[in-house]
């Protein structure tokens, strides 16, 4: 009759939760190292923009402390990722001018960005009148007469990266592109740009 000994030693039965807790142990491991190989294979640069063009249909600084001005930008985007696409979500723009909205906040489309790929953005933004300072006013209205406006245009929104099948959660975007444009006054149209560096991105 067996007493649980043999040669001196003593069987116990294993205990099912630490089997169980090993066998998560590991697999949490695994999973892990598999997250990690993926990310090093596909992880993402950031999606790259810059103001090529700009338009202004009305620029009214006479009723202070209020502008009303309509304006359009011609912004490249490019995704410079070879396996990982982007998708954009609930973006918005608005054009600022010493760090005060100048325009309205615009609703733009969702965006799909291929590999590799790169897109153009024309929003018209304004054709509202938005309060303002009396500083920003005549500040405007004399950088106006010199014919040099310093804006920036700036792009709100989330985005999710997708490599093949699988899609990570939303992130938020921001982009702000600061731009010199010229400016005569009584002539509306297309602007030169005088200086437009590429855009900032944060996510």
């Amino acid at each position: 009759m067996s007493d649980g000994k043999q040669n001196g030693r003593t069987y116990r039965p294993s205990d099912p939760r630490r089997a169980c807790c090993t066998f998560l142990t590991i697999l949490l491991l695994l999973a892990g190292i598999t997250a990690l190989t993926l990310w090093l294979v596909y992880r993402p640069h950031k999606p790259k923009f810059t103001v090529v063009g700009a338009a202004i249909y009305e620029l009214n600084t006479s009723t202070q402390p209020l502008i009303s001005t309509t304006m359009q930008f011609t912004v490249v985007t490019r995704n410079p990722n070879k396996r990982v696409s982007i998708y954009y979500d609930r973006l918005s723009a608005f054009v600022s001018y010493r760090n005060q909205a100048i325009t309205p906040q615009v609703s733009l489309p969702p965006l799909y960005h291929e590999k590799k790929s790169t897109v153009a953005l024309s929003p018209v933004l304004g054709g509202g009148t938005v309060p303002v300072s009396v500083e920003v006013v005549n500040s405007l209205a004399m950088d106006q007469s010199y014919g040099v406006v310093g804006l920036r245009f700036v792009l709100l929104g989330r985005l999710r990266w997708k490599a093949g099948t699988v899609r990570t959660g939303h992130y938020g975007v921001y982009v702000k592109c600061d731009v010199l444009v010229g400016i005569k006054k009584g002539v509306l149209g297309q602007v030169p740009l005088l200086g437009s560096p590429g855009c900032k991105v944060d996510i």
